[in-house]
């Protein structure tokens, strides 16, 4: 049975977190899962997210883990949601993402 050491459990999430971004903003294209390899795609990309964050949680904290790989999808979904499909870019929402990444950042330097 594989337990990552702690340096690979951050690197599996945020992997994890990167696919995270990939299923949510794959969503878009699904057309409610409608359309079938979109949604093949990210049904697939969804369960490799999640898989990579279990065996993440083998060894990192659940609660840091699980708020670390929801900031990253969080933020990389905003940011291509405003990148890809014109989403409002406003100075609030771009203030509220920064936020998001300082929480990130600050969990993962606690957590050492």
């Amino acid at each position: 049975m594989f337990v990552p050491t702690p340096t690979q459990a951050w690197l599996l999430l945020f992997v994890a977190g990167l696919l995270e971004i990939g299923w949510a903003v794959g969503l878009k294209y699904t057309d409610g899962f409608n359309r079938p390899l979109p949604s093949l795609i990210v049904v697939a990309t969804a369960l490799l997210s999640f898989w990579l964050l279990g065996l993440a949680i083998k060894v990192l904290p659940v609660g840091t883990a699980y708020a670390v790989w929801v900031g990253i999808g969080a933020v990389g979904a905003a940011v291509l949601g405003m990148l890809l499909f014109r989403e409002p870019a406003t100075a609030a929402r771009i203030a509220c993402i920064v936020l998001i990444v300082a929480g990130v950042l600050g969990l993962k330097l606690l957590s050492d």
